[in-house]
């Protein structure tokens, strides 16, 4: 059975100012996770309709983010 998957934009209709390098969606399917070359990681709330919503963002890498990992407890 093949299963079609809409894409989704992570901005909406105005590209961001940065460019993004890596993602990450956490196991719960309720954050997507965002590691840009500017070195910023910002986390996005995906809700069950696959609406995404912007929650924070992280300043202070000086390199760019180019891998994202969880860890684990």
């Amino acid at each position: 059975m093949k299963v079609s998957v809409q894409a989704v934009a992570v901005w909406g209709k105005i590209a961001p100012s940065h460019s993004i390098t890596a993602i990450m969606i956490t196991d719960d399917q309720q954050t997507i996770v965002t590691g840009s070359q500017e070195g910023q990681i910002c986390l996005w709330d995906l809700s069950s309709e696959l609406k995404i919503s912007s929650r924070e963002i992280l300043f202070g890498h000086t390199a760019s983010v180019t891998c994202l990992a969880k860890a684990r407890e």
